[in-house]
C-alpha cells in the first residue's frame, strides 16, 4: 500500500471567517494554525501548503486568562545599542490591536520556509469590517 502526497493542484483552499469577541488568546490561536496548515485535511502534508485562509475579526476583544495581561511581557529589539525594549500584553494590545494574535499563530507555525506562506493566508482585523466579501467567507464557529 502506497501513501499518497497531495500535489498544489489537488489541494482546495477555503475562506474561513472567525469572530474573536471574548474568545481566549491560546485556544484560538490553536484553531487558527490548524487551519492556515491544513492538519484537519485528510490531504495534509507536512511538506507543503495545504491549508485555508483565515480572516479574524474583532481581534481588539481578544481576552487572556489569568493575569496574562499584565505579567506576559512581549520583547523586541532594534539592533542598535540600548535598543531592548518590552511591554506587557495590555500595552501591546492597547497600541496593536491585531500584535497579540499575529505573535501567538506565528509561534504555534513550524519554523521553516513554510511559515512564511502561512502567515500570508491569515487576516487581521481589529474592528467589524473586512475587505474579504468577494470571497464568501464561510462562518466558523470555535
Amino acid at each position: 500500500m502506497k501513501t499518497s502526497l497531495a500535489k498544489k493542484e489537488e489541494v482546495n483552499t477555503v475562506w474561513y471567517l472567525i469572530d474573536a469577541t471574548d474568545m481566549v488568546l491560546g485556544r484560538l490561536s490553536t484553531t487558527i494554525a490548524n487551519k492556515l496548515r491544513g492538519k484537519d485535511k485528510p490531504c495534509f502534508s507536512p511538506h507543503m501548503d495545504c491549508g485555508d485562509h483565515v480572516i479574524v475579526i474583532n481581534t481588539d476583544k481578544i481576552k487572556m486568562t489569568g493575569t496574562k495581561e499584565q505579567s506576559k511581557m512581549y520583547a523586541r529589539h532594534s539592533g542598535y545599542p540600548s535598543g531592548f525594549r518590552e511591554e506587557s500584553a495590555e500595552v501591546l494590545k492597547g497600541r496593536k490591536p491585531t500584535k497579540l494574535l499575529e505573535l501567538s499563530v506565528k509561534g504555534m507555525l513550524p519554523k521553516n520556509k513554510l511559515r512564511d506562506n502561512f502567515m500570508k493566508k491569515l487576516k487581521l482585523y481589529p474592528g467589524e469590517e473586512h475587505e474579504h466579501k468577494a470571497q464568501n467567507p464561510v462562518k466558523l464557529d470555535v
